[in-house]
């Protein structure tokens, strides 16, 4: 490996075949890194207990497993057919010498939300951070193609169930914890094959602001971080195989980014480290601008 941004992580990902939703990391023909082997911690989350939606692959493990390495006991959420992947990234962060805790369900369900925390907090004693990053990804060709009760479900994953779990977990937080939201690049740029998704992100985004003012006065910070085209299983669910093959080649720095490349953001704005930083987006788009 290269410290060259252009080619420190691979530029083509040829062959790689179509997925259906929700999207496996054990079926992608080039797997992701997600820092298995490269992430160090420094202590930074220490002592606390961090819940990460969409846990078991892409961003969502990279991020377990930097917590883990960081200190934190961690607790994920998952579809129950992604059991398999879930399993994996459980496995690291127990190598790590942290609890992991293996929540599935679906986020849709404004019960499964609190049952979600209440779970975290009883078996792991406490909550300190929330990551919202679990996210359903619609495609369409034309507005025709907008199917409405795709639409709904993705707001409901990717927006309401946002709004419930802060709900349910502030009561839970002390003054130090921290809440981050995962939105994307498409929240500015908004492709148009993925203008629901989109829309979904841009709400995010401004979620973020918002939540950060209102619980600014408990000593919770809220930030969010926008990633652009990262490796993830996602990416086969909504392209085809040749658009898949030179993913990121259009980005500034002529690449995907890998789901290890986004964690440290994430681990930065959870920590002590970000203690000044509350209502902010990151970008981490491999050059692409956000404003």
């Amino acid at each position: 490996m290269t410290n060259d941004p252009r080619t420190s992580q691979p530029t083509r990902f040829p062959g790689e075949p179509h997925q259906s939703a929700p999207g496996f990391e054990s079926k992608m023909r080039t797997r992701p890194d997600h820092g298995e082997e490269t992430y160090r911690g420094k202590g930074l989350l220490e002592g606390r207990v961090a819940l990460i939606t969409g846990g078991d692959s892409g961003i969502g493990k990279a991020v377990a497993i930097a917590y883990a390495r960081e200190g934190a006991h961690v607790a994920i959420s998952y579809l129950a057919e992604e059991q398999e992947d879930a399993e994996e990234t459980k496995t690291w962060v127990e190598k790590a010498g942290r609890r992991c805790l293996l929540v599935p369900g679906d986020l849709r369900d404004p019960a499964h939300c609190a049952a979600l925390v209440e779970r975290t907090v009883g078996e792991l004693g406490g909550l300190d951070i929330l990551v919202n990053n679990a996210a359903a990804q619609t495609v369409n060709d034309d507005l025709a193609d907008i199917d409405d009760a795709a639409m709904q479900g993705a707001f409901e994953a990717n927006v309401y169930a946002m709004i419930r779990l802060a709900k349910a977990a502030v009561p839970h937080m002390k003054p130090g914890s921290a809440i981050v939201n995962s939105t994307s690049i498409q929240a500015k740029v908004a492709s148009e094959g993925m203008i629901v998704y989109a829309a979904t992100k841009g709400a995010i985004s401004s979620l973020t602001i918002g939540l950060s003012n209102l619980l600014a006065p408990k000593g919770i910070r809220v930030n969010a971080v926008a990633p652009g085209p990262v490796w993830t299983p996602i990416q086969p669910i909504a392209k085809p195989t040749d658009e898949l093959e030179v993913l990121g080649n259009d980005t500034p720095l002529g690449r995907a980014g890998q789901p290890a490349e986004l964690a440290p953001a994430y681990v930065w704005l959870a920590s002590g480290e970000g203690s000044y930083i509350s209502g902010a987006v990151i970008p981490v788009t491999g050059g692409i601008p956000m404003y």
